[in-house]
């Protein structure tokens, strides 16, 4: 059983809220727009990170993640990649390896809007964590955890909370 604490598109800043709602998870997956090095490195030093780069993200960032991570958890298949669609209307880039070699586990990002969303057409649950950062359009900051257990996706747990000014690990935004 693993305890995963999920999250995207931080930009560079990230709320103490969510490090504490991921305080008793056992790893951290960041689907992209990570931002900066030095958050990449705190979260690292955190939990264990999986992550993928995402579309603002540096060359730095670029050379330390890929564009998509496919692993599997606990028995669990996942393909974890920034900008992804949703079930219906993925980017034709993912499209082809979504619908050739399901995984159990999609995760994408890019959106800045939460979504879980199961995909019967190809049995796949789709998760956008939404935005945990302060930067974007977006007015409520997002992320989610759950369990991975015996093959399943469980316990999913959302963490929302009006996007402010907020008291960021980077100390950026007090």
């Amino acid at each position: 059983m693993k305890k995963i604490g999920l999250l995207s598109d931080t930009h560079g800043t990230l709320s103490k809220r969510v490090i504490r709602f991921f305080e008793n998870v056992d790893e951290i997956w960041h689907a992209g727009d990570i931002g900066t090095v030095e958050l990449a490195d705190e979260l690292s030093a955190f939990k264990p990170l999986k992550a993928v780069y995402g579309n603002i993200d540096d060359h730095m960032l670029r050379t330390m993640f890929p564009e998509d991570l496919r692993f599997s958890c606990e028995g669990v298949d996942i393909l974890m990649t920034h900008i992804g669609g949703y079930p219906g209307r993925y980017e034709a880039r993912i499209r082809k390896h979504l619908y050739s070699n399901p995984p159990k586990l999609f995760i994408s990002g890019h959106s800045h809007i939460l979504k879980v969303i199961y995909d019967k057409k190809i049995k796949c649950l789709h998760i956008n964590p939404g935005a945990a950062g302060n930067k974007g359009f977006h007015k409520v900051c997002t992320a989610v955890r759950f369990v991975v257990d015996g093959g399943q996706i469980k316990d999913l747990e959302v963490l929302e909370f009006e996007r402010t000014k907020f008291n960021s690990l980077n100390s950026q935004y007090l």
